[in-house]
């Protein structure tokens, strides 16, 4: 069975180099595409979605942003499961300062470039293992900041409200971006900060194997 993974906001398939898949999965990474102006995500979680293989049954993961867009994409696709990475369902589980961004349009204030220069600043400041701040460093600086841009617009504008079925979701008690206690995981990975899916990896992967055993492709 194949098991379509999306990258977070500034990231690439990269992230999730640490995640191992029990026998009888494939792993196949759906790529960001260029965006078109003023284009809401849901809009274009289906552009994205036209990369499925839809003969088939399959798994959506989806990390942060890719989490909001799998939701789309479950919408309208219907997967067999979509398991989101520290990400949220909803709108409705947006921090409060996601709100106040949306409000004051901070994303059409501030160029692309800001936001990735900030987030390498961040890096300088976060307890990665080293191997792994190296690689989250040159993912940033290989990212688009008109993608960015783009981006950060769509995640404040948007207004899912639907929460696919069935859901898995899985989320750490230390992650900064989106505070656990505004969302409602199944399952809770004990001082999982926003890049979990790197730093505790075989945690992550342990969860999957769990969630992934219920579909049994392995005869």
């Amino acid at each position: 069975m194949k098991v379509y993974f999306i990258s977070g906001l500034a990231a690439d398939s990269r992230v999730f180099n640490n995640i191992q898949l029990p026998a009888g999965f494939e792993t196949v990474h759906l790529d960001w595409i260029k965006a078109n102006k003023g284009e809401s995500l849901a809009d274009y979680a289906l552009r994205l979605a036209e990369k499925i293989d839809v003969s088939e049954t399959f798994v959506l993961i989806g990390l942060s942003m890719g989490g909001m867009v799998a939701a789309e994409i479950a919408k309208t696709y219907k997967p067999a499961g979509t398991i989101l990475l520290s990400s949220v369902a909803t709108h409705k589980q947006f921090p409060f300062h996601f709100k106040l961004a949306n409000y004051l349009r901070l994303y059409k204030l501030l160029p692309g470039q800001f936001f990735k220069s900030a987030s390498l600043l961040k890096r300088l400041f976060t307890t990665e293992k080293p191997e792994n701040k190296k690689l989250i460093e040159q993912v940033i600086k290989d990212s688009d900041p008109v993608f960015i841009r783009w981006a950060l617009g769509a995640i404040l504008q948007w207004k899912n409200e639907t929460i696919p079925q069935p859901l898995w979701h899985i989320h750490g008690t230390k992650d900064e971006i989106f505070p656990v206690r505004h969302t409602n995981p199944t399952h809770i990975i004990p001082k999982g900060t926003h890049l979990m899916v790197m730093e505790k990896g075989a945690e992550v992967s342990k969860l999957l194997k769990e969630i992934l055993s219920a579909y049994n492709p392995v005869k």
